[in-house]
């Protein structure tokens, strides 16, 4: 397979950094090929602004979706953007390994994915009528490719537990999994998440290298998180709520995985 490993640290010597290379390694000893966005060495650029299209339609006010569109449509998106999109049609599978800030995604990929996931490429397609709501949730342009996510964090598993007082894990990363990589058409996979990270030493290192090579060996195997399609019928069109008999008495997040 093709894998896009997507990484987000700013400290190369870091537990991360340490966990990035392995998983290179390990990808590339069973035959895969690997491209790796590392965002804090690339010197990313986070914000998405007027200067992500070579040439902006006369003096009109700075649009976020309509300005993405006319780039992407004409060929005018920033080289970076489109360098990123070309990894992403490129790639089989789609790694993004980050530190769980502020119980979401460091700033820095957040602004990779608004950069990169243009109007015309990751949202913004497919017919709109009674019957559609446009490609997306399980379908889109990236359909078809799988997605996982490599997420570490210093609190104790059991503070991201059903009762944690950080609330579950699933639902922290229920909008990364079912709005970033669903949404536009991956198959998301269950992550592989390393607690208490403060903690790890060698022998817990090494015990992360095998469950993590484990995951990574069966990438193109393992069964995805069973979200719900858009399309498929069990959403109301174009109200975008689940039908009644659909997971009756099931509310929030949990609702929108059969």
């Amino acid at each position: 397979m093709n894998v896009l490993l997507v990484y987000a640290h700013p400290e190369p010597t870091s537990l991360n950094g340490a966990i990035r290379d392995f998983a290179v390694q390990r990808l590339r000893d069973a035959g895969h090929n690997v491209q790796v966005s590392d965002l804090y060495a690339m010197q990313w650029k986070a914000q998405l602004d007027a200067a992500d299209s070579k040439a902006r339609p006369g003096d009109a006010p700075f649009h976020p979706s309509l300005d993405s569109r006319h780039a992407f449509e004409n060929g005018l998106q920033s080289d970076d953007i489109a360098r990123e999109q070309a990894k992403l049609r490129w790639a089989d599978a789609v790694i993004l390994q980050f530190p769980l800030w502020w119980f979401s995604m460091p700033a820095i990929l957040k602004g990779w994915v608004e950069r990169v996931y243009a109007y015309g490429f990751a949202y913004g397609v497919g017919e709109h009528s009674d019957e559609r709501w446009g490609d997306r949730y399980g379908e889109g342009m990236l359909a078809g490719k799988r997605a996982m996510l490599v997420v570490t964090t210093g609190g104790w598993e059991s503070h991201y537990s059903p009762r944690g007082i950080n609330g579950p894990i699933d639902d922290i990363l229920f909008p990364i999994h079912h709005g970033i990589l669903y949404y536009p058409g991956f198959d998301v996979l269950p992550p592989y998440l390393v607690y208490r990270t403060s903690r790890v030493d060698d022998a817990r290192f090494a015990a992360i290298r095998e469950e993590l090579g484990e995951r990574l060996d069966t990438l193109g195997s393992t069964a995805p998180i069973p979200f719900r399609p858009q399309n498929a019928g069990d959403y109301h069109i174009p109200l975008l709520t689940l039908r009644d008999e659909v997971a009756p008495g099931t509310l929030g997040f949990a609702a929108h995985v059969e």
